[in-house]
């Protein structure tokens, strides 16, 4: 049994189709990575929610694909900043009302802008975090862009290289 997360009751009123997943949590280890094979996806399916800050336009949030790294001179340009830097752990709670490894892109304590890495739109569905550690919501990344008004960009790049 799962409880409703303020993410899932946004899916909800807006009528969106999604599913949750559970998973064990394991605090030493909360990367994307180890979520893709705890709730059985391809790690293209699971996109991880990055919360950084522009110069120009303040807090902004990046959802890019599990195993990538965050292109920030990418976000930087997508979002009409000159520099982009993510924000420290102890600001993420505060600014979002979620905790690491459980910062959803739906559903965040104030309306931030939302980037998600153009390649999402290669998956049929994608998880991001519902909102608490070992809980992934499973959508379709239409659903997902339309929810949080979010702009595509190429703002990842892969850690391989």
């Amino acid at each position: 049994m799962s409880q409703k997360t303020n993410a899932a009751r946004i899916l909800d009123k807006a009528r969106i189709p999604y599913e949750l997943k559970n998973y064990p949590v394991d605090e030493s280890d909360l990367s994307a990575v180890t979520v893709a094979q705890k709730v059985d996806l391809a790690i293209e399916q699971v996109y991880k929610t990055l919360v950084a800050r522009g110069d120009k336009t303040g807090v902004i949030v990046a959802c890019i694909q599990g195993d990538h790294e965050l292109h920030l001179k990418g976000l930087a340009s997508l979002s009409g900043n000159k520099k982009v830097e993510i924000v420290s752990l102890k600001e993420v709670q505060p600014l979002t009302g979620y905790i690491r490894g459980g910062v959803s892109p739906i559903g965040m304590k104030k309306s931030y802008p939302v980037f998600f890495d153009q390649a999402i739109m290669n998956q049929e569905k994608v998880a991001v975090s519902a909102g608490l550690r070992g809980l992934q919501l499973f959508l379709s990344p239409k659903d997902l862009i339309s929810v949080t008004r979010a702009q595509l960009g190429n703002i990842s790049t892969s850690s391989e290289g």
